[in-house]
């Protein structure tokens, strides 16, 4: 077993808990130990919701363990149906009661309750929060939509004359980055094009929603992570054909709308000639200084990190020198999308491999999740987030997609913005000895008011970085030191980019036995690793 600081994610039954948080009439009963009751902190707490999670816990504790902790469970599978009265529920246990095997779903069926009772089971050891909601997702459609499948040998007929195609929307959960104003979005351009959204699920839906979801024409994946299960499932048995073209960037968007298109047989020409995004023209006309060739390493979930890495590349001109996931269950997709940048995909859930990786790369930009937005401020590093896990800042007031062409607006702002920042940082620091920009100087919007105190003086360069740029090499500041003249002349380097000049110039030092850098031996490294 490995302990951890940071998780990407939680057990599966976190997993489950999204899912019936996200739904209306739906309860998840859980059989879990004192200690393991946190739902209330991560959905109202992080995401801010206004209202407790659909959850029940047995919360037994270490002297039930003597004696009969599945009357404990029916007990509380009785008093949640008596007080709630959902239209479903959901029932299992957590990692620690699953160890107790008192079989949750055997329990809660005996009931004979008069809803659907869906059996959970989780193996907490094996999976994880993501795959959890999927098996969740589907089998709560399994369960409620199965009774109305049509026979084997049903084929779907063709759509009324008149009428318009309906679609369903199949992902967005609890706990999801930006999902809420995702499905905003993508109705709004749905709607545009001509298309109807029958259900959105689980989001918003209920039981008796998912029991007509094969009414719809066709389905649309938005987080494969969640719900390509449910809509290969709906495939198999209603005919129901699914796209699942993620569309996060112009280029997605484009492509998600012309398969809505032809899969509806409409035409969204009009819609296509109208471009709604700014992104195309912002990247061709920000100064290239900003974008062209930026060093970007891209981590998260699958969904998020491939189409952000398309993105990257495609319409914004950086260079994506890293890619890697947590959703081991999309390896093979992760693999193949690392292929087209020339990289190797890492895929692990220790966040210290992919600290590591960071520093390793020295990117110029750090696309990831909350995780990764720590290890890039440790390594000062420009960074945005793009994935869960996130924190409660990435769960905004105000609306603020990841897909469609508005998505692709907010995108350009939160990637570019912080580049531009730093170089701005960069040029602050470039002139810090100025007499109008050393730390002693009062601001300059206050005008004269606001004057430096007579005793100010220029900030001097500090004689080394702060702890966390230094390097990463097996070498103390007893090994090789920096003269004053050399240490402002690296100061002088874009702070993006200064770790490397300076784990590349103490290298280049050190395999030649020189124990000072002198600003000869800085420039003699530069011109070395640049042939």
């Amino acid at each position: 077993m490995q302990l951890t600081l940071w998780t990407y994610e939680g057990p599966p039954h976190v997993g489950a808990m999204r899912i019936a948080t996200a739904m209306e009439g739906v309860h998840y009963v859980l059989h879990a130990p004192q200690g393991d009751t946190y739902a209330d902190l991560l959905f109202t707490m992080i995401e801010r919701r206004d209202k407790r999670p659909p959850v029940t816990y047995t919360t037994f504790q270490a002297r039930d363990l003597g004696g009969d902790t599945a009357e404990l469970f029916k007990n509380a599978v009785r008093e949640a149906y008596e007080r709630f009265m959902p239209e479903a529920l959901l029932v299992g246990a957590s990692c620690t009661a699953e160890l107790i095997q008192d079989d949750p779903g055997g329990l809660a069926l005996a009931l004979r309750l008069p809803v659907p009772v869906v059996p959970l089971e989780l193996p907490a050891y094996q999976k994880k929060e993501n795959w959890g909601a999927s098996e969740t997702f589907y089998r709560l459609v399994r369960a409620l939509a199965a009774p109305h499948a049509p026979p084997a040998d049903w084929q779907r007929p063709a759509r009324e004359a008149g009428r318009r195609p309906r679609c369903n929307l199949l992902g967005p959960t609890a706990l999801g980055f930006r999902h809420r104003d995702d499905v905003k979005e993508i109705t709004g351009l749905l709607a545009r094009l001509g298309v109807d959204v029958d259900v959105v699920a689980p989001m918003g839906a209920s039981p008796s929603d998912l029991a007509r979801l094969g009414e719809a024409d066709f389905n649309v994946v938005l987080y494969p992570e969640i719900a390509l299960s449910a809509a290969q499932w709906l495939q198999r048995t209603f005919r129901q054909p699914y796209i699942d073209i993620v569309p996060v960037g112009v280029t997605a968007t484009r492509e998600f709308i012309a398969a809505v298109a032809t899969l509806s047989g409409i035409d969204a020409s009009s819609l296509l000639a109208a471009e709604q995004s700014r992104l195309p023209w912002y990247s061709r006309s920000v100064d290239s200084t900003y974008l062209t060739g930026k060093r970007v390493f891209v981590f998260g979930d699958a969904t998020h990190v491939i189409a952000a890495a398309r993105v990257a590349k495609e319409e914004l001109g950086f260079t994506v020198v890293g890619l890697g996931s947590y959703s081991r269950e999309f390896g093979r997709e992760l693999r193949e999308a690392a292929k087209a940048y020339g990289v190797e995909a890492l895929i692990t859930d220790d966040y210290l491999e992919v600290e590591a990786k960071v520093r390793e790369l020295a990117p110029e930009m750090v696309l990831g999740t909350q995780m990764e937005r720590h290890i890039a401020k440790r390594l000062g590093i420009p960074s945005a987030v793009i994935s869960a896990p996130v924190h409660v800042q990435d769960f905004p007031a105000r609306y603020s997609p990841q897909m469609g062409f508005e998505g692709a607006n907010v995108i350009f702002d939160t990637w570019v913005h912080p580049l531009m920042m730093g170089l701005e940082e960069h040029l602050l620091a470039m002139f810090r000895e100025d007499f109008e920009f050393h730390a002693g100087a009062g601001p300059s919007h206050l005008g004269h008011a606001a004057s430096a105190p007579s005793d100010a003086a220029p900030a001097q360069a500090p004689t080394r970085e702060p702890a966390q740029a230094q390097s990463t090499i097996s070498m103390t500041p007893a090994d090789v030191c920096w003269s004053d003249d050399a240490q402002k002349e690296l100061m002088k380097i874009p702070f993006f980019v200064r770790g490397k000049a300076r784990r590349n110039t103490e290298r280049f030092a050190t395999e030649r036995g020189l124990a000072t850098v002198t600003i000869e031996t800085l420039y003699d490294a530069k011109a070395h690793y640049s042939r």
